[in-house]
């Protein structure tokens, strides 16, 4: 028999605010964090909103001696870290990031483990460009040979040019190894790089690593900033972002699953859950949000032309999602009956939600009309591997505070899905599904429940 996995803290890091308070308040309030960029000259964009975190850097979330590691701390780093700081003082653990090698832990750090879903991490392009004005040819542009060729350069290669840690800042694992090295975290380590899917995987990996014994509790979650130039032009160019012009209203722009939504507005952000062994957990007294009672993972045909999908015969870019869901069901013992709520993807795309939600029409059929869809884009924005654990969070509040938080939503939903504008209202939440579906067909779905109330 498996060992049961319960959530016991909650680190998020978002538009609305840092926090997982921020995070609830917000959308009990129906509060968007989305407004105009201001990280960077957005004005050669169409969509020129987004979910920036104001005021925030990671400098505040490490311990002293370890300060001078922010320097090479990508922008998705440094939320991983304050979310992943924040999750263990929600969860009451004590860890190595209290600076005090001789003070005992919850657990041996070696019965910890981390697993982070991480993007594509864009390097900042002032690094970029002044490596690259060292490698111009006589013409004035840029060379790739001067690049990359040593004899060329005379010795010395425009990227060598780059600081010599360049790259030690951009690799996706960096998230992971700073909150292992933190945290003391000894146990199975894992980056899990499957773009929006990518936190909820990692949330499935840390299930899997616990019930095998392997650990006790996990850091999980994932997290990315979209909001530099690199991000906002590949997403641009996958058709994905909506043209906001000088508007300032979100919800006019976000519009999940509704067949005329211009788009989605891209964010930074992304969250940690502290995941546990429910007896460990139950023996210190811990506070519970929510058990993890299934997880399932599926990779379908990808939702976009710019992929050049080929499926096989039969299939359909909604399948990958279909298997994800009845999976997470199956390895729960539930059935869609059992679900309350779900906590969607719902970018606000309309190819992907559409896939979406015929997706979810296939597996709770005409019941799908009445389980109310908590949809956060509008809040949030686009967050794209921090997604998953955003939600997932989202999901485990829902669950302890038995509450549905307010939607927005100004357009008008696909028919037969609850998805429109909302106030907050009390609710009863046994079950809450969480799914999340990506660009290149990576599909996860987790359920959680109330701690006590079996399956």
């Amino acid at each position: 028999m498996p060992r049961r996995v319960v959530i016991t803290g909650l680190g998020t890091v978002c538009a609305p605010g840092v926090g997982v308070k921020a995070l609830w308040d917000a959308l009990l309030e129906g509060r968007s964090g989305l407004g105009p960029i201001h990280a960077f000259d957005a004005s050669g964009f169409r969509c020129r909103l987004g979910g920036e975190v104001r005021d925030f850097s990671a400098r505040d979330f490490v311990p002293k001696h370890y300060r001078k590691a922010v320097k090479v701390m990508a922008r998705d780093v440094e939320i991983a870290v304050g979310a992943a700081l924040l999750a263990a003082q929600d969860a009451a653990l004590s860890t190595r990031a209290a600076g005090d090698e001789a003070a005992p832990t919850t657990y041996p750090g070696e019965r910890v483990g981390c697993q982070i879903g991480a993007g594509l991490i864009a390097a900042e392009t002032d690094e970029l460009a002044m490596a690259a004005a060292t490698a111009v040819d006589a013409d004035g542009r840029f060379s790739t040979k001067l690049w990359g060729d040593v004899a060329e350069a005379g010795g010395g290669g425009g990227m060598n040019n780059l600081q010599p840690l360049w790259m030690l800042k951009y690799l996706p694992n960096m998230l992971a190894c700073h909150v292992t090295i933190i945290h003391g975290c000894e146990g199975p380590s894992n980056t899990i790089t499957c773009a929006e899917a990518s936190g909820l995987l990692s949330m499935g990996e840390s299930l899997r690593v616990i019930q095998r014994g392997a650990a006790d509790a996990c850091f999980t979650g994932g997290s990315e900033s979209k909001l530099n130039l690199m991000g906002m032009m590949r997403l641009e160019l996958a058709g994905r972002l909506a043209s906001t012009g000088e508007t300032r209203d979100s919800a006019a722009v976000v519009r999940p699953f509704d067949p005329l939504a211009p788009g989605t507005v891209l964010g930074e952000g992304g969250g940690v859950l502290i995941l546990e062994e429910s007896q460990a957990a139950r023996a210190r007294g811990a506070n519970i949000y929510a058990e993890v009672l299934g997880f399932g993972a599926a990779h379908g045909p990808p939702p976009f032309d710019v992929i050049d999908p080929a499926p096989g015969a039969g299939e359909t870019p909604g399948d990958g999602l279909r298997w994800a869901i009845t999976s997470a069901l199956a390895d729960s013992g539930l059935s869609a009956g059992d679900i309350d709520a779900i906590v969607p993807t719902g970018a606000g795309v309309v190819g992907a939600d559409a896939i979406e939600a015929d997706a979810l029409r296939t597996v709770f059929g005409d019941r799908l009309e009445r389980i109310p869809l908590v949809t956060i884009r509008g809040v949030v924005g686009d967050c794209q591997a921090g997604n998953g654990a955003l939600q997932a969070a989202v999901a485990a509040l829902c669950v302890r505070e038995q509450k549905l938080p307010a939607r927005l939503h100004a357009g008008s939903p696909a028919p037969g899905l609850n998805a429109g504008a909302a106030p907050a209202r009390d609710a009863v939440l046994r079950r809450v599904l969480v799914c999340s579906t990506s660009l290149a067909g990576q599909n996860a779905a987790v359920v959680l429940g109330q701690p006590d109330a079996g399956r």
